[in-house]
């Protein structure tokens, strides 16, 4: 979580103090609702704001003009005010579905920013040199394969550092691909005459694939916002290993609480992590009806449901979990069959699968798409 051993000494330092520290983290918006992704930093925030601590929810409606060049190789296009507006009054809402609204204070960073004048940017520029700024990784890189970088996006670290001067942070919070940000925060803070802000990076959360970051843009996402059956059917469909890293990164289980369940069964874990996420942006109700209309559409899909009717095929070598459906005719193409994968709709002795390439050990296997049409096949002698 901190990034050094002399970072976390200055934490604790400020702790003897005795007083509430300012904790700030900031999100720009740049997209209309808030997705799990972005909970990992609310959650500790939520966590240090029950400990006494003072939280800043910042807004980034100016900085959101230019667009964060984090992990970027191109330069975001611009939004407009109007949709920044629209977008800053969704997370405002929805915020509140883990901060305790009345220990939180929600800021604008326009509030300061927007009365800069160009001899006050002259001035903030003036705080860092050139040489530093393109040693960031994301534009050293850009350089290096002769992408554009636009003089604006140099400006970004240097809002964001400036809105820690303006608040007095004491502690700021970020995602890991936030730290060359966090860090010139410290250094303008320093530049300005004030104790540098603590930082603590946190890591990205994978999306729903596994792969890359959670994010709309990639459809890899589940909403803060989203109805509670379809957040509870997309958190049945990730894999296992991915289950244990939302666990890590969301759950406010104990670590006795998560190491008892994995010495169940996988499937229960799952169960008990999507009924966590969903009572938690929509209430204990909603969660147990999603778990309900999850059975009903898929039920356990174990071979004991299998209707007596259920057609048998026989495989005498194995084959990927793609080519059972096809062959089984429970979908008429690979195309479709990866289709219903994708959407969580194929379960295998049991289990939703999302990998086609998974390949089917020997033996007698039950498969399922959607609620009603089964197979069976054997594969091997």
């Amino acid at each position: 979580m901190f990034i050094s051993p002399e970072i976390e000494a200055e934490y604790k330092k400020k702790l003897k103090q005795n007083r509430p520290l300012i904790i700030k983290a900031g999100f720009d918006p740049t997209a209309p609702d808030l997705h799990l992704g972005h909970t990992v930093l609310l959650t500790a925030m939520r966590r240090l704001q029950d400990q006494g601590h003072h939280v800043i929810f910042l807004i980034g409606d100016f900085t959101a003009r230019i667009g964060d060049p984090s992990g970027k190789n191109v330069t975001r296009p611009p939004l407009t005010d109007a949709e920044i507006k629209s977008n800053a009054a969704t997370y405002e809402r929805q915020v509140f579905k883990i901060l305790d609204p009345q220990k939180t204070q929600v800021r604008f960073n326009s509030e300061w920013l927007q009365d800069f004048t160009f001899a006050d940017v002259i001035k903030l520029a003036s705080r860092y040199s050139l040489a530093r700024m393109i040693e960031r990784d994301d534009f050293k890189k850009r350089l290096e394969e002769g992408r554009p970088i636009s003089i604006h996006e140099l400006l970004y670290p240097l809002m964001q550092g400036y809105d820690s001067v303006a608040l007095k942070a004491d502690v700021e919070l970020g995602g890991q691909d936030q730290l060359f940000n966090l860090l010139v925060g410290r250094d303008l803070m320093r530049h300005y005459g004030m104790e540098p802000q603590c930082i603590m990076t946190f890591p990205l959360l994978e999306g729903l694939d596994g792969v890359e970051k959670m994010s709309k843009s990639l459809g890899n996402y589940i909403g803060v916002e989203e109805e509670a059956d379809s957040q509870f059917g997309k958190l049945m469909s990730i894999s296992d290993e991915l289950m244990w890293r939302y666990y890590e990164l969301l759950s406010l289980k104990s670590e006795e609480e998560i190491a008892e369940l994995k010495k169940g069964h996988p499937k229960e874990a799952k169960i008990a992590l999507a009924l966590e996420i969903v009572e938690r942006f929509h209430d204990k109700k909603a969660a147990e009806a999603a778990l309900e209309q999850f059975n009903s559409l898929f039920g356990s899909g174990k071979r004991s449901d299998i209707p007596e009717d259920a057609p048998l095929f026989e495989c005498p070598t194995p084959l990927s979990l793609m080519q059972a459906i096809v062959t089984t005719n429970l979908a008429p193409s690979n195309a479709e069959a990866k289709r219903l994968l994708k959407q969580g709709g194929v379960t295998l002795d049991g289990e939703i699968q999302k990998d086609g390439q998974h390949i089917l050990e020997s033996g007698k296997h039950a498969l399922r798409v959607g609620k009603t049409r089964w197979a069976q096949i054997q594969i091997g002698g």
